[in-house]
């Protein structure tokens, strides 16, 4: 009898204090097969912090319910939040730079610029008369300079209708995913809880762009996760200040 006490005794801290962890893969979103080494694993519940190895492999010391972070310098931040402890891969996506635009495009320069008889061609050029001003357009490119002016402009206002356009479908499927009903599924709030929760925590269009397809099942349950640790009056939406009459 005692020496069953003493086995038992002597197992309980391999089962019953074992430190649980949570393992998985760091990847590029874009190319699949890159792992990321270096990638800084943070548990927001315990404040550990871990990185991933050459393979992009990561272990953290975690339980069920815990808020995993995922960050990397030139990648958009993940967090996970872990309801079980299998082995998890996560992608992160590379952050886009977008490059200032060209005003005067499509520039030509003729090799006998120089030798051109015309005196007032340089200064008609940009009318495009080579200095006849009787010439309604210019054939012959006399003065040998030819500019496409105003392109740069109609392909920036191009670029800013399509990116409304875009912007517009990602509202719409931001509204057909974020709704009282979806989230209320998932948190049960209620009343002006579930109003302030979906105010504060709308997802963005940029969230939302970064990570297709967006799964809006774990950002909600994520958000509620955050929602909880906020106190009642960081739950209310803050009353603007009043203007004062002159």
């Amino acid at each position: 009898m005692y020496r069953l006490i003493i086995i038992l005794f002597l197992a309980l801290p391999f089962s019953g204090f074992s430190q649980t962890v949570a393992t998985g893969s760091v990847f590029d979103y874009n190319k699949k097969t890159l792992s990321l080494p270096g990638v800084t694993v943070r548990n927001l519940t315990t404040k550990k912090t871990s990185s991933t190895n050459n393979a992009g492999k990561y272990t953290i010391g975690a339980n069920i319910g815990d808020l995993i972070e995922f960050t990397l310098v030139g990648y958009h931040t993940d967090t996970l939040y872990l309801t079980n402890l299998l082995n998890r891969t996560i992608y992160l996506p590379v952050k886009s730079n977008s490059l200032s635009d060209v005003d005067i495009t499509a520039v030509k320069i003729n090799k006998e610029i120089m030798n051109a008889k015309d005196p007032l061609a340089e200064k008609y050029t940009l009318l495009n008369t080579g200095g006849n001003l009787d010439r309604k357009k210019m054939h012959d490119k006399v003065g040998g300079l030819n500019l496409n002016l105003g392109y740069g402009k109609y392909k920036r206002q191009q670029r800013k209708e399509a990116d409304l356009e875009e912007r517009e479908g990602y509202l719409q499927e931001i509204d057909y995913n974020f709704t009282e009903k979806a989230v209320t599924e998932l948190t049960k709030l209620q009343g002006d809880d579930l109003k302030n929760f979906m105010i504060i925590y709308r997802p963005s269009v940029e969230q939302v762009k970064a990570e297709r397809p967006y799964r809006y099942a774990f950002y909600i349950s994520r958000a509620f996760y955050a929602w909880q640790k906020l106190t009642p009056q960081e739950r209310k939406l803050q009353d603007l200040p009043k203007l004062k009459a002159n």
